[in-house]
């Protein structure tokens, strides 16, 4: 386990095999940065808001059920190659979201950035990852023309579990559309917008959310 010297700086120690796409376990540098944001969000009476995508299709996720004894389950579901996108956005009491068709670049976040700003009042603060996408020329040109409504925060790098967002769509896909087997992407499409619809009107989740993220705020 790594050990810190009176300098605040961390010391290199042995330790166990981490996850290959996240982070080491010990979070001081993270913490303070995030810590940063939210009083930078005080100070200027700022919304904080985690935004993440994740994607669908029409194959389903497959999670334990219920079968007669000696029969296992069988789901039976067509499947191509088109895709759906989902984009959310989570506040301290509600979250916000929006489905597209195929992936989320450019042109979907500025459009989904335009009804958050439509939707809450005040200034916002975004925090989000490295995807290329939140890094591009457009959304940046349209961040820099709201004259500071928008402020933006980048999550570490390999740090999903950071991320409020990140246990939305795990709920939704293990709990809410767990073995779902639609018939085409639209049918997809209207029974993730009604289960996300749901969720919303779920105090209780939108904390167990929050909870599950490893944040110091």
């Amino acid at each position: 386990m790594a050990t810190v010297e009176g300098n605040g700086l961390l010391q290199p120690a042995a330790g166990g095999a981490g996850h290959p796409t996240r982070r080491g376990r010990y979070c001081r540098v993270e913490g303070q940065a995030l810590a940063y944001a939210q009083k930078k969000a005080r100070r200027e009476q700022r919304t904080i808001l985690f935004i993440d995508e994740s994607g669908l299709s029409e194959r389903p996720t497959r999670v334990c059920t219920w079968a007669p004894k000696g029969q296992t389950p069988v789901l039976q579901y067509s499947f191509n190659w088109k895709q759906l996108s989902a984009i959310a956005g989570i506040s301290f009491w509600n979250f916000y979201f929006r489905l597209f068709p195929g992936t989320i670049k450019g042109p979907q976040l500025v459009e989904f950035l335009q009804a958050l700003v439509r939707q809450i009042k005040g200034k916002l603060l975004i925090v989000w990852d490295g995807l290329p996408a939140h890094r591009s020329a457009l959304v940046r040109k349209h961040v820099e023309s709201l004259d500071g409504h928008i402020v933006l925060e980048r999550l570490p790098a390999y740090a999903p579990e950071l991320n409020p967002v990140e246990y939305i769509w795990g709920y939704m896909k293990t709990r809410e559309l767990a073995n779902l087997c639609a018939t085409t992407i639209g049918e997809v499409s209207q029974f993730a917008r009604n289960r996300l619809k749901s969720m919303q009107r779920r105090p209780r989740l939108i904390t167990a959310f929050w909870k599950q993220a490893e944040l110091p705020i």
